[in-house]
């Protein structure tokens, strides 16, 4: 696999970390800014912002937690040669199953979908590592 076709979903995952990122900053300063919340809240440590800026804000923390294993596990198979095609297409089955986890988190946050979305992304991950690592423990 070329490295543009292993490293494209996880440029596609880090963009969505991104836009979450500033989706939060934009709703957690307009927040503030219309009264919603308070600077001495924020300040505390124990933010109190509405319902839709926390779930913005809940949304992006979360891509700092199942997605660092598919980060980890490229990082991994590029340099030992075994990023190939079951790799790089289950990368992109994660990848979707990140974006619509955040689509259902920021918008009906349905617990349910999310949850369902969530799951088919760490099943999908576990193959990922474990086809990795059969692939690295056999030598195939």
């Amino acid at each position: 696999m070329s490295l543009q076709m292993v490293l494209l979903p996880v440029f596609v995952q880090i963009g969505l970390t991104f836009a979450l990122l500033l989706w939060m900053v934009t709703a957690r300063t307009k927040a503030v800014k219309a009264r919603e919340t308070s600077l001495k809240d924020i300040a505390a440590g124990q933010p109190k912002y509405p319902t839709g800026v926390a779930q913005v804000g809940n949304c992006f923390a979360n891509q700092f937690e199942v997605p660092v294993l598919f980060y980890f596990l490229i990082a991994l198979a590029l340099p030992l040669r075994h990023a190939d095609l079951f790799i790089v297409l289950m990368s992109w089955v994660f990848v979707v199953t990140r974006f619509a986890h955040a689509g259902i988190f920021v918008t009906s946050n349905n617990i349910q979908q999310r949850s369902l979305a969530w799951f088919a992304g760490v099943l999908v991950l576990l193959a990922m590592w474990l086809y990795f690592a059969l692939k690295m423990l056999l030598l195939i």
